[in-house]
C-alpha cells in the first residue's frame, strides 16, 4: 500500500557549534552543510527507505535550493509528480547542533505555504496519508476530511504545534505528538498530557514520543508504551520524523500498532547517530538488523 505524504520540504542549513547560541550571542562553529530537509520531506525520505512505495506532495520554489531540498527524496524513489513549482522560494532552515547532538531551528516557510490540498491525487482505500504542521492548516483540515471520504487512513503529526479544530482532529485515522506538542494540545482540550488522556478527550488513536524515554499509545482497545533503544547521539535533528515515517511505513504493510512503533524506536534510534535529517534515515535492512 502506497504511503502519501502532503507536508513542507526545505533545504536545511546545517551548523555545528560548541554550544547553541543565547540571546545576543554570536558562535563560532565548524564548516556549514546545505542538506535535504523539511518536516514532510523527511518523513517521506523514513518511509521510503523502509520499504514503502511513497508519493511526496509539496511545493518548491524555481530557485537552486529546490534541487538541495528534493534531493534526498528523489534518491530515495518517492515519486515527485504532484510537486508544485512555485515563484516563492524554496522553504529553508538554519540549524544549530551543538556537541551533544541537541538542536535550535528557525525555519522560513517559503514555498510550503503554497502548498495546497488539491495537488493531491485520488486516494485509494486504506491509504496511508501523512501530514505534518509545516504546510497551511486550512490544507491539511480539507485533507482530511476529504482522506475520510475516500476510505483513506489519514495520520497527523501535529508538528510544530499549532492550531486543528478539535471536529477535525476527531477525524483522523491517528495523531502523533512528542511531550511539548501533548502539553499545548492538552491545554486546549482541558485534559492531561498523556496519550490515554488526549485519546479520551478525542475519541482516536494517539501516540506520544517522549524522546529518550520511549513512546506510549492509546487506542479504543489497548493502552502501551514502547521503550526507546539506547544510541551514540550524533544529531537529534529529524529523528521525530523518522519515527514517523517508519511507522507510517510498516501500518502501510498491515503492521499493528504497537510492532510498528516499535520498528520506529529502532529506525530513529540510527537515525540520532548520524548527522543531518532526511540523509540519517535508515534503510530497512539497517532497522531490521537492530530489531534483530
Amino acid at each position: 500500500m502506497t504511503v502519501t505524504v502532503f507536508g513542507s520540504v526545505n533545504a536545511d542549513l546545517t551548523f555545528p557549534v560548541p554550544e547553541l547560541p543565547a540571546p545576543g550571542h554570536t558562535v563560532l562553529g565548524g564548516a556549514w552543510r546545505a542538506v535535504p530537509g523539511g518536516k514532510g520531506a523527511n518523513q517521506a525520505v523514513a518511509a521510503a527507505r523502509d520499504g514503502a512505495p511513497v508519493r511526496f506532495i509539496g511545493a518548491v520554489g524555481r530557485d537552486p535550493m529546490a534541487a538541495i531540498a528534493l534531493s534526498a527524496l528523489r534518491n530515495a524513489g518517492v515519486d515527485l509528480s504532484a510537486v508544485l513549482e512555485t515563484e516563492a522560494p524554496t522553504g529553508a532552515a538554519c540549524i544549530c547542533v551543538d556537541a551533544e547532538g541537541r538542536n535550535q531551528i528557525a525555519v522560513s516557510p517559503g514555498a510550503n505555504a503554497l502548498a495546497r490540498a488539491a495537488q493531491v491525487p485520488p486516494l485509494a482505500p486504506g491509504t496511508i496519508l501523512l501530514m505534518q504542521m509545516e504546510t497551511p492548516p486550512g490544507e491539511i483540515a480539507a485533507l482530511i476530511r476529504r482522506a475520510r471520504g475516500e476510505g483513506a487512513r489519514p495520520i497527523l503529526n501535529l508538528a510544530p504545534a499549532g492550531p486543528m479544530e478539535p471536529e477535525v482532529l476527531r477525524a483522523l485515522h491517528l495523531l502523533i505528538t512528542n511531550e511539548h506538542e501533548a502539553a499545548w494540545l492538552a491545554a486546549r482540550l482541558g485534559c492531561a498530557a498523556t496519550a490515554g488522556a488526549l485519546h479520551a478527550a478525542l475519541g482516536i488513536a494517539v501516540a506520544v514520543t517522549l524522546g529518550e524515554r520511549g513512546a506510549e499509545a492509546a487506542t479504543g482497545s489497548a493502552q502501551w508504551r514502547v521503550e526507546a533503544i539506547p544510541a551514540r547521539v550524533a544529531d537529534t535533528t529529524g529523528a521525530g520524523d523518522c519515527w514517523c515515517g517508519v511507522l507510517a511505513a510498516a501500518l502501510s504493510r498491515g503492521a499493528p500498532l504497537d510492532a510498528a512503533m516499535r520498528r520506529a524506536a529502532a529506525a530513529a534510534s540510527i537515525a540520532v547517530s548520524h548527522p543531518g535529517a532526511a540523509d540519517s534515515m535508515p534503510s530497512a535492512a539497517e532497522t531490521d538488523a537492530l530489531l534483530k
